[in-house]
């Protein structure tokens, strides 16, 4: 999910998860519970120089699918907020996207609405050459555009398979590039993560379906690819805590002038498709 979208994105090492044959499996043993989750955004922190005195709003996040015919993540993130001036925004941003189990392929729509008002749409499709090969990325709006991103790059699910693989394996952290069609289907970002310990009991503020999940707490820098080799600082930096069955929680994204918390409210689990495999599969929850 990159906020991340997502829904959802450098590390002090390089997983071998990233290169080689290794991305095709890296997340093999992970099953994502299809589910939809609702937070609720309020504001933590705003920087004298920020310009904002009062936020909040709902985040409604959805997944279905499964690795062997893909997943398809929907999200609407609504907020409110009010300038210094008084003035008062309403920003809605509504996005979707399909990306197949394996990491080859991503097709992403998004629109930002301002005072209901559209001010910005996005839509493309990305698709390796061949796997484990470069990206070819093909935006249809706002404009029409081809790019073409390294092989090391990972879309947003494959992204989640990858960290959650690293944190049950104990690393610490994380480090990939990430595209996941968003800012005109033109950005690339490079991740960071810090993987905390894994917690076999959730924390007392989570749905009660979460008891019993083994969970991580999780930081992510999203950086502007750095050509120069220079220490940089995030554009922006999300946590949560992320579930073995990809569910979050206890959000928090820092945009460096004021930051912004997303309580987990509402969590249901969707039917699990016919198409799941494996035991992981027969043990994750329905509705």
């Amino acid at each position: 999910m990159r906020l991340s979208g997502t829904i959802a994105v450098g590390f002090g090492i390089v997983s071998a998860l990233a290169v080689g044959s290794t991305r095709a499996d890296a997340g093999a043993a992970i099953v994502f519970a299809p589910h939809r989750a609702i937070y609720e955004i309020t504001l933590d922190r705003a920087g004298s120089g920020s310009g904002v005195v009062e936020l909040a709003g709902r985040m409604v996040y959805e997944l279905q699918g499964s690795r062997c015919e893909g997943y398809t993540q929907n999200m609407r993130f609504v907020t409110r907020m009010i300038a210094q001036d008084g003035s008062e925004q309403i920003s809605d941003l509504r996005s979707s996207s399909w990306e197949d189990g394996q990491g080859t392929r991503l097709r992403f729509n998004s629109e930002q609405y301002k005072d209901s008002k559209l001010v910005e749409a996005t839509a493309g499709d990305a698709r390796r050459r061949s796997p484990g090969g470069d990206i070819e990325v093909q935006v249809t709006k706002p404009g029409k555009e081809k790019l073409t991103l390294p092989a090391r790059i990972y879309f947003p699910m494959q992204h989640s398979q990858g960290m959650l693989t690293a944190a049950m394996a104990g690393q610490r952290q994380f480090l990939v590039g990430l595209y996941d069609g968003s800012e005109k289907g033109a950005k690339v970002y490079d991740t960071s993560a810090w993987i905390g310990a894994r917690a076999d009991k959730a924390p007392a503020n989570v749905p009660p379906a979460l008891a019993s999940v083994p969970s991580w707490q999780v930081s992510i820098g999203y950086f502007e690819p750095d050509k120069s080799g220079k220490d940089t600082l995030p554009s922006y930096e999300l946590s949560f805590r992320i579930f073995a069955n990809g569910v979050s929680s206890d959000m928090r994204i820092d945009y460096g002038d004021f930051a912004v918390r997303g309580e987990l409210t509402e969590l249901s689990f969707l039917p699990v498709s016919e198409c799941q495999q494996g035991p992981a599969a027969k043990a994750a929850p329905r509705r």
